[in-house]
């Protein structure tokens, strides 16, 4: 459409991002919440939306609350639970909640950690510091008369449900009436291109009768590796599950200063662990994302592994020795090399072992954040067991952030110009000195050699994307 990617996403009924108000009671119409209709009080309702700062719609959660009383304790009890999932997720506030707090002392943990201090993140996304929730927060107070028709969302709890499974009568009657709802999922698309320049002296004596074929052919590898870093960048922003090794809660709390004992049990680094990548391998099959591989079981070869079904996960080199040091929950080694499995299945490219359900490829080109952690609270001779650089802007020495990306199947797509048998992707113009006499150049004495594609990526399923943010030890 134009220069967009545009698709319909539809929302299962049985999702708390299904807010509608096509639902109806029992005498055909929306009433008024309290009202009641059979043996049914119709509750009020109210949510919490909550989407990663910078992130797609596509990737906000919403957090139900229904309430048989009023708007405002429905509105409670979501806040309640956003401050429940906030300290699940690792955050923390000052305020101490327990079973014996009332309402007040929840709306004071969820003020802290939506506002935080006076120039922290704000229910508009500005501003932001440590401590407070890298997110975008909103509340949605249903009105008196507003009846979501979807059930129970995606609530797990026995109570939930039981109370919302749509029974009917022996008169039936139009009652349990459900709403659905759809998103659009939209992506842009950009035209992109460069060019290189080339003299016919500098073909007629350089020693290297091949001299253009290697200018076109470095032109075209260049232009494959920028739309695979293009790629790479949409990928890292989508994810729609995001965590953060150790004790760290953003990227710039990223740190390493445990420097007397690097690698011991219970120090302070922010560096992978196995618990980590169990915790996120759950996460994903919560968001029923497919797994990439089938187990490997066991073969006649000596020293062969059984493995997992498993998802791949993208690394950078950097991250290889801390990934072959770890060790699981029994104190065992928990890497599997992939020399062990390799004969009883098949591997990626770039695969190099596996952990639990994750199957690891090294991506020589996988991106980072420079200088994006925390600042480095030694001196630099008593850190060099991390990987660091400096910023320029802040004049000090800062830890670097290393992404570990899941990619799940149905997860994204990118503008399908890849050929369709007589075309390809990229297109390219190579016009010879002698075919280049213009004002600029009358004698022909220049050639040029230029290539141009467009790119667009759209993010389809963000919560089958997840992204794992760690230091790296050398």
């Amino acid at each position: 459409m134009g220069k967009t990617i545009k698709q319909y996403h539809y929302l299962p009924i049985l999702d708390d991002r299904n807010i509608n108000d096509q639902g109806i009671d029992a005498e055909g119409a929306l009433a008024s919440a309290g009202t009641v209709t059979g043996s049914v009080t119709l509750p009020y309702h109210a949510a919490v939306t909550v989407l990663p700062q910078g992130g797609a719609t596509s990737q906000t959660m919403y957090f139900m609350a229904y309430n048989a009383t009023s708007d405002a304790l429905a509105l409670e009890e979501a806040k309640g639970k956003v401050v429940a999932w906030a300290y699940g997720q690792g955050f923390t506030t000052s305020q101490d909640v327990d079973g014996t707090d009332t309402s007040a002392d929840i709306a004071a943990a969820y003020v802290e950690l939506v506002d935080g201090s006076a120039d922290a993140l704000s229910a508009d996304g500005a501003g932001g510091t440590s401590g407070t929730l890298p997110y975008v927060v909103n509340t949605i107070a249903g009105s008196s008369t507003t009846i979501y028709g979807n059930l129970y969302g995606s609530s797990k709890d026995m109570g939930t449900i039981t109370a919302k499974i749509p029974a009917l009568t022996e008169s039936g009657g139009r009652v349990n009436r459900v709403g659905m709802k759809r998103i659009d999922v939209e992506g842009s698309i950009n035209k992109f291109g460069f060019f290189t320049e080339y003299t016919q002296e500098s073909l007629d004596f350089d020693t290297d009768a091949e001299l253009i074929d290697h200018l076109t052919t470095e032109v075209v590898k260049a232009a494959n590796e920028v739309n695979e870093d293009q790629i790479q960048i949409d990928l890292i922003n989508g994810a729609g599950v995001i965590r953060y090794a150790g004790s760290a809660t953003s990227v710039a709390t990223l740190q390493g200063d445990d420097t007397s004992s690097p690698f011991a049990s219970g120090n302070t680094n922010d560096t992978v662990t196995y618990d980590d990548l169990v915790k996120l391998a759950i996460e994903l099959d919560n968001n029923r994302t497919p797994k990439n591989t089938k187990i490997i079981s066991g073969s006649r070869m000596v020293d062969t592994k059984v493995v997992n079904a498993a998802r791949y996960i993208y690394i950078g080199s950097e991250l290889q020795s801390t990934v072959m040091r770890m060790i699981d929950y029994h104190g065992n080694k928990a890497f599997i090399p992939v020399s062990q499995y390799a004969s009883a299945g098949n591997v990626a490219r770039g695969e190099f072992g596996c952990i639990d359900n994750f199957r690891f490829i090294v991506v020589p080109e996988m991106m980072h954040k420079a200088a994006a952690g925390a600042a480095v609270g030694a001196t630099v001779e008593e850190t060099t067991s991390f990987r660091f650089s400096a910023d320029a802007d802040s004049d000090g020495i800062f830890y670097n952030a290393y992404p570990m990306l899941v990619v799940g199947e149905g997860a994204f797509t990118t503008i399908g110009f890849q050929t369709d048998g007589k075309t390809v992707k990229f297109k390219t113009k190579h016009v010879k000195p002698d075919q280049n006499h213009s004002t600029d150049d009358p004698y022909g004495e220049t050639g040029f050699f230029s290539i141009k594609w467009y790119y667009g990526t759209m993010i389809l399923r963000p919560e089958r994307i997840a992204l794992l943010w760690s230091v790296a030890e050398w």
